[in-house]
């Protein structure tokens, strides 16, 4: 019974370091947020549940759509992403406020568990 009840405890264990092991960054918030429509910004913020490793994290801006305008998707350069001391947050920071229009955020992340996370999210400036 003791020794059941050792490999029961043990399976368990392995159990719990196993789905740690698996586990992926996800994006808890983000600002702008998802859909949002929002005065002009000047910083992009990213939290993730886990902590990132910066050299391999980054976003990327598009601006897919301006008012009175017809045009093409229309990469915003420049954009450099950096990791806030949490580890968590990753942050892109403007010289100047983002004009009005539709972007679209695209972001790669990796943490510890070394697999590439991707996604993208779109917001409207006013």
């Amino acid at each position: 019974m003791f020794r059941e009840a050792i490999f029961a405890v043990a399976l368990a264990a392995s159990a719990v370091v196993a789905t740690a092991a698996q586990a992926h960054p996800k994006l808890a918030t983000a600002s702008p947020a998802a859909d949002a429509m929002v005065a002009a910004p000047t910083k992009i913020q990213l939290v993730f549940t886990e902590a990132l490793v910066a050299q391999f994290s980054g976003i990327d801006l598009t601006m897919t759509e301006m008012p009175g305008m017809k045009m093409g998707p229309m990469k915003i350069n420049g954009v450099k992403a950096t990791l806030a001391p949490d580890g968590k947050t990753l942050a892109a920071t403007f010289a100047k406020p983002l004009s009005a229009g539709t972007y679209k955020v695209d972001y790669h992340v990796v943490s510890a568990d070394t697999h590439r996370i991707q996604g993208s999210y779109t917001f409207k400036v006013k």
